[in-house]
């Protein structure tokens, strides 16, 4: 027989590595490493409880190694496959396969106790069980389908099978929903108090499981495409939270660990980004900042530019400033901007610099690791408050593909976008943004920076503008 130390030795061992992992995410430079440490302390969180489960004498190994051969395959499959345009998606899709995950666990934990009839009879025990089954069917049914919801409005809709329809995904949000969601809430809590109550009846569970499930998608469906970024945070914290839960109800150490991090840190995450955005995070959860119904109908032209003039212009430019947006991970020209960046350097001695919005993109991060792919130097990666009080000193400032992060209208007290800060573009002596048109951002807001007489449109595809702006540089 083994003695248990040993495991708590191994969860221990595990534990730490998630810590050190965690630490080296705080830099772009290490955070390849930390990824690694994280993904070792979970190999050997996974290893300790099979070699524990053998001890134990467990039994269904066909059925374990099948579920890790599988899920190995999709999962790999899916992370490979995926462009970086898809990893806002697939981001929010983890979120609610661990939050699933956690709730299933929770739930056959509470099934076997009641189909065993080994429900614990000892008072303190029986409470912190079903309390935590109850929390764990609660937050991991909300995580599972609050994130579906999110990854389909990030997607912007849904094909339907076999019709070949697309469908694009509504944002709704009236103004009875709120208390239809409070009282959602408040019948969770009482159903979590019911299986306490009558914990031998299962169905209590099942309409646990229905009403968190409906709660989670009428918890995301109101948000605007604006908070986004937001909203898989929170989903991102409450997928930790969720496991965490369930470790107490296997009495599992390393998942108390792990999931208590990751609620941490993800909630952290939230409220940085609510700073970003300007928004108080009930504001976020409650209230509907705009709608896809709210798009703005374009009713002014503008006149585009073509490489050889926007070249010639930045010929003698000082200082450049790139913002990069959705726009350039839909094109992927990262490369490409990062060519720019060392033409302009060299042939002109230009200083350039990238002005980074905390949420540009669809998800946190979603540039920073689009230009660490194209090896951009992270010292040139400047954050938005750092970076506005030099926009004005910009010869030019290059927008590609960036909308929202960079509307004048966020300044107003109206639309969704009311308040929200933003990349002072407008500031620079000229300013050239690269985008196939005069089209809405994800806030659905037309963009009056468009049409300013020192602004110059290259309309197009991103990669073959900036193709065509690297050869015009080279040529002159």
């Amino acid at each position: 027989m083994v003695d248990p130390v040993v495991w708590d030795i191994g969860y221990l061992v595990s534990a730490s590595l998630f810590i050190l992992g965690i630490k080296k995410l705080s830099s772009p430079k290490t955070a390849p490493d930390g990824n690694r440490l994280g993904a070792l302390g979970m190999l050997l969180a996974v290893l300790v409880t099979l070699a524990k489960l053998q001890t134990e004498g467990v039994i269904g190994w066909e059925l374990i190694i099948a579920g890790l051969a599988v899920g190995g395959i999709i999962g790999v499959v899916m992370a490979t496959r995926v462009e970086m345009t898809g990893m806002p998606e697939l981001v929010a899709m983890f979120n609610g396969f661990g939050g699933g995950a956690s709730a299933l666990v929770g739930m056959s934990e509470a099934l076997r106790a009641i189909k065993s009839d080994s429900i614990p009879e000892l008072p303190t025990e029986f409470y912190a069980t079903w309390v935590a089954i109850g929390l764990t069917a609660l937050i991991g049914w909300i995580t599972l389908t609050g994130s579906l919801v999110a990854m389909m409005k990030l997607k912007g809709g849904f094909t339907i099978p076999l019709s070949g329809k697309w469908v694009r995904f509504p944002t709704w949000g009236p103004i009875w929903l709120n208390p239809v969601k409070i009282l959602l809430l408040a019948s969770a809590f009482w159903l979590i108090w019911m299986t306490i109550q009558d914990p031998a009846n299962e169905q209590w569970i099942y309409a646990l499981l229905g009403v968190s499930c409906l709660l989670g998608i009428l918890f995301v469906l109101p948000i605007g495409g604006a908070d986004m970024p937001v909203v898989v945070s929170l989903l991102n914290s409450l997928s930790g939270i969720a496991a965490a839960f369930t470790g107490f109800v296997i009495g599992n150490n390393v998942l108390i660990i792990a999931g208590s991090m990751v609620g941490a840190a993800g909630l952290v995450l939230t409220f940085i980004m609510c700073k970003a955005m300007n928004r108080e995070l009930f504001d976020v959860l409650f209230k509907s900042f705009g709608s896809f119904a709210e798009t703005a109908t374009l009713t002014r032209t503008k006149v585009g530019s073509d490489a050889e003039e926007v070249a010639m212009m930045i010929d003698g430019a000082q200082k450049v400033i790139i913002i990069p947006g959705y726009g350039m991970a839909v094109s992927q020209c990262q490369h490409q901007v990062k060519e720019f960046a060392d033409l302009v350097s060299e042939k002109f001695d230009t200083e350039v610099k990238y002005a980074i919005h905390p949420v540009a993109g669809r998800m946190p991060g979603h540039m920073n690791v689009l230009l660490a792919e194209a090896n951009v130097p992270y010292e040139q990666l400047i954050e938005m408050d750092d970076i506005n009080p030099e926009m004005h000193e910009a010869d030019v400032a290059l927008i590609i593909g960036a909308n929202d992060t960079t509307n004048p209208v966020a300044r107003s007290g109206e639309g969704p976008l009311a308040g929200m800060p933003i990349i002072n573009a407008d500031a620079a002596r000229t300013v050239v943004i690269i985008k196939r048109g005069l089209s809405v951002g994800y806030a659905g807001v037309d963009n009056d920076l468009f049409y300013m007489d020192k602004t110059m449109m290259l309309f197009g595809d991103g990669k073959k503008m900036m193709n065509e702006l690297n050869s015009a540089i080279k040529d002159l």
